[in-house]
């Protein structure tokens, strides 16, 4: 069965906490509790919307990004 998706739906992003939010700003702090991210290694897929890709932008540094 080949999968049907509408190109004008938003992809999906696969991201995973990869550094410590300890000891960094309550700002970025904040960013990942907004993608859902809890603890190292943790991951979530989300829809690839421009309000995700900016909280994804503020803290990249601590984040691993994948298109699935």
């Amino acid at each position: 069965m080949s999968e049907h998706r509408d190109p004008s739906a938003p992809g999906r992003l696969r991201v995973t906490l990869r550094r410590s939010t300890i000891g960094r700003l309550a700002a970025h702090k904040a960013c990942v509790t907004g993608l859902g991210l809890r603890r190292i290694g943790h991951s979530r897929v989300l829809l690839d919307t421009p309000e995700i890709r900016g909280m994804i932008r503020r803290v990249a540094y601590l984040l691993e990004l994948e298109e699935v």
